[in-house]
């Protein structure tokens, strides 16, 4: 059962400024050929879109683990969860980022949840993840790590 699910689509400005790609096009190739430039112009927009929403990555609580991206984290190794947004948030990814944390974060999204890693083999101290709804998502890690079995 899932009990939180997010997908970090990606912000309104990024798809406008893409854009820029269908007048970069358009000069390269309207002096060959107006109808492949325009062609050419509409393909690569929509290929820079499609890439965007296909990069999207999908965040996720279930009974047993936490899915961030491809990355999967049991719910039995998750330790200390901590929401942050704003300047703390910026600090987080930044002064205070520590270079061995697993990151799944999308420059368009602001807050982040750091969710430690409770295991001793594992190279990572903690995940960075951002999220939306930082309390949501640290919400329902607590909630459903205080349901899992052996904690």
């Amino acid at each position: 059962m899932t009990h939180y699910r997010e997908r970090l689509w990606p912000a309104p400005w990024l798809f406008i400024s893409t854009a820029l790609v269908i007048p970069a096009s358009l000069l390269v190739f309207l002096p060959i050929n107006t109808t492949a430039g325009i062609v050419v112009a509409i393909v690569l927009y929509l290929g820079c879109v499609g890439l965007l929403l296909l990069g999207s990555p999908t965040i996720s609580v279930t009974d047993t683990e936490l899915v961030a991206g491809r990355a999967h984290l049991p719910l039995a190794l998750v330790g200390a969860v901590e929401g942050f947004s704003g300047d703390e948030a910026r600090l987080e990814r930044g002064q205070r980022l520590d270079a061995r944390a697993y990151l799944l974060i999308r420059g368009w999204v602001d807050p982040v949840v750091k969710v430690g890693v409770d295991d001793a083999a594992d190279p990572a101290p903690y995940w960075l993840v951002s999220t939306r709804n930082p309390s949501a998502l640290a919400d329902a890690l607590e909630a459903t790590r205080k349901r899992t079995p052996g904690r």
